[in-house]
């Protein structure tokens, strides 16, 4: 019988039969691997252990102690064993697809009657009685006729749209959890008794159309979470109750910063508050990067049809453009991203090595269709304010540029109050342009780039655009939660595509380097990254309204608006509440908008030229004198770039 060569983590390399299987390799290890084992990798694949290995390969054995393998499969298996349970209780249910995502999986359904809490309770229920009966599962390839003939006598027309859809090279795998039957790719645990019983939790049903085509049938599609041990799912479900406490939507209505309307689906009304936050973030955006060598300019919404197919646009990324005719029948778009503008500035001059590099920065409105399904908060809109810059650099100067723009780049989240930033580098894809050299080159300076700066990076191998690699910045918020914000691209392409060149040393034009940088990225999706993270109670000096001097009794209303006409003049948002109403009314009315401090003045605040100090989050009051409070107050509203 042919063998295979299989290598092991240590290094050590062992001949089996051809054919065997992962689970046979784990038992010939050790008997306890053997009943431990619920998975592999092979050659870099996650591996059920019931698929023969057919050729030499580097083999690793998994258990539950390898967390991301035990998840995948945890989350995999109660997909099934969820919709198992489903056709259990209603047997005329259809199913769909059932993939793994963020913290667990879902399942979509065809079924007349919609679900309700109390069925989620009832299938969570037979899904325990499910996993208690420790039933084997089991894995078959079967031949596509016979597959199609086996869902059509069973009614399942969704699987045979689906094995229609699967390239007719592709092997059709079958999977059992019992006696139920599911298409899928696999890979699964070994027998449903493998499963946390006590570590998951079925969430929500949402509606879902098939295959996301608004014009199929709507399905209902039921939510799950699970983790390795019951622990882990009490921390997750801790956590997303303090996450709907931070919900930027709640505290937006509460600090009356922002709505939407259906007027203007995925756009921002910005409230004086609100708006006086977003202009804080642009100032503060503005004066790092003209410390930092950038210009500012500004670029026109809407562009003439030919700009967008020359930077490819208009033929790749239409679907998600606002497109508009005129009356003498000119195709335009409004822009979706601010880089061909910038090209025209660029173009608009010769330019020689000596100017470069040139760093072009806008805070630019773009445009984007996004699904009404996908749009949330300030999270994902269709018109949204970029702190896009531009940098036109030559080859020679690219490691430097990239690592200019990280510096930057950490030392502005430091500012905001984020520390803990994980990098990603996304390298070419199989499908890109461009020569290897420029690529070698583009992924090498970001690499070399980050290396300088001592920071920790995963390379995500495949993933960079088709025209470059690219880094992005992944911040990690109060509780655990990551958002990816910050973002690098290396481009040999758009200026290739724009013909735009600079003239050399030597006299020759060439091509320069672009790289695209955008540090907030959407300046409102970062606005609500900041309300969730500091749970509405911002950093003082970005605080939409920072003080509230109230009045105690109406004797000290002039008072009142004496001290805040100081603060004023010291630079300090304040505003006067002397309203006929009960300071502790006030107070608790003023403390539910986040206001940070709160200036309470009566009769002995107005002879000792004194105020009564309250800060958010704190029970106690002090009295300070006016100077004092003042002078503190004017250092915790100053920028932390100004101090």
């Amino acid at each position: 019988m042919a063998q295979v060569s299989l290598t092991f983590p240590d290094g050590n390399a062992r001949e089996f039969d051809a054919g065997v299987t992962a689970a046979q390799v784990a038992s010939s290890i050790s008997t306890s691997l053997g009943k431990k084992a619920i998975s592999a990798t092979v050659n870099g694949e996650h591996w059920d252990l019931q698929w023969p290995i057919e050729q030499d390969a580097a083999i690793a054995i998994h258990t539950m102690k390898d967390e991301a393998q035990a998840n995948e499969l945890i989350r995999h298996d109660l997909a099934h064993v969820m919709a198992r349970a489903v056709q259990e209780i209603w047997p005329d249910t259809k199913v769909t697809i059932g993939p793994v995502i963020d913290n667990g999986w879902y399942y979509d359904f065809d079924r007349a009657e919609p679900f309700t809490p109390e069925d989620l309770g009832a299938i969570e229920k037979k899904m325990k009685e499910i996993i208690n009966k420790r039933d084997e599962v089991r894995t078959e390839v079967w031949e596509r006729d016979r597959a199609i003939q086996h869902y059509t006598d069973n009614n399942e027309p969704y699987k045979v749209e689906l094995i229609e859809s699967i390239p007719g090279d592709e092997p059709l795998r079958m999977y059992w959890h019992g006696d139920w039957q599911d298409l899928c790719r696999g890979p699964h645990l070994q027998h449903t008794g493998q499963l946390p019983g006590d570590a998951f939790k079925l969430m929500s049903v949402a509606g879902a159309y098939w295959r996301g085509d608004s014009n199929r049938q709507m399905l209902q599609r039921i939510y799950g979470v699970a983790f390795t041990g019951k622990e882990k799912l009490k921390a997750h479900l801790t956590m997303l109750e303090e996450a709907a406490k931070r919900d930027h939507r709640k505290l937006g209505r509460e600090m009356d910063l922002f709505h939407f309307e259906e007027h203007a689906p995925g756009s921002v009304f910005w409230h004086p508050a609100g708006w006086r936050v977003f202009q804080n973030l642009i100032a503060y955006m503005r004066r790092r990067q003209e410390a930092a060598g950038y210009e500012e300019v500004n670029t026109p919404d809407i562009m003439d049809r030919a700009l967008w197919e020359t930077s490819g646009h208009w033929f790749n990324y239409m679907e998600n453009m606002f497109l508009a005719k005129t009356h003498d029948d000119r195709d335009y778009a409004l822009k979706p991203m601010n880089c061909p503008g910038h090209m025209m500035i660029y173009n608009h001059t010769l330019r020689s090595y000596r100017e470069l590099p040139i760093k072009v920065a806008e805070f630019g409105k773009v445009h984007r269709y996004e699904p009404s399904g996908a749009l949330h908060g300030l999270m994902r809109v269709r018109s949204f304010t970029q702190d896009d810059a531009h940098i036109y650099c030559t080859p020679e100067q690219l490691t430097d540029e990239c690592l200019k723009v990280n510096d930057l780049i950490l030392s502005i989240y430091k500012d905001f109050g984020f520390e803990n930033v994980h990098v990603k580098l996304s390298t070419r894809p199989e499908n890109r342009i461009g020569s290897d050299e420029s690529w070698d080159l583009s992924e090498g300076a970001l690499k070399t780039a980050l290396e300088r700066a001592g920071m920790e990076y995963t390379i995500f191998e495949g993933e960079g655009a088709f025209y470059g690699p690219k880094l992005e910045y992944v911040l990690r918020d109060a509780i655990g939660r990551d958002w990816q914000c910050g973002t690098l691209q290396v481009d040999y392409n758009l200026p290739e595509r724009f013909g735009s060149t600079y003239v050399t040393q030597s006299g020759e034009k060439q091509a320069p380097v672009m790289l695209h940088r955008a540090l907030f990225g959407s300046l409102e999706r970062f606005t609500g990254i900041l309300i969730e993270n500091w749970e509405g109670k911002l950093p003082f000096w970005l605080a939409p309204r920072q003080v509230v001097v109230a009045s105690i009794t109406s004797d000290a209303d002039d008072y009142v608006n004496e001290v805040v006409q100081t603060l004023r003049a010291a630079g300090v948002q304040a505003e006067a509440d002397i309203r006929n109403e009960k300071i502790n009314y006030k107070v608790r009315e003023h403390s539910l908008s986040k206001v940070p401090v709160i200036l309470a003045v009566g009769h002995r605040e107005v002879e000792e030229r004194s105020v009564s100090v309250r800060r958010l989050g704190e029970k106690r009051t002090s009295v300070e004198s006016l100077e004092n409070v003042t002078n503190e107050l004017k250092r915790a509203a100053t920028p932390p770039d100004l101090l």
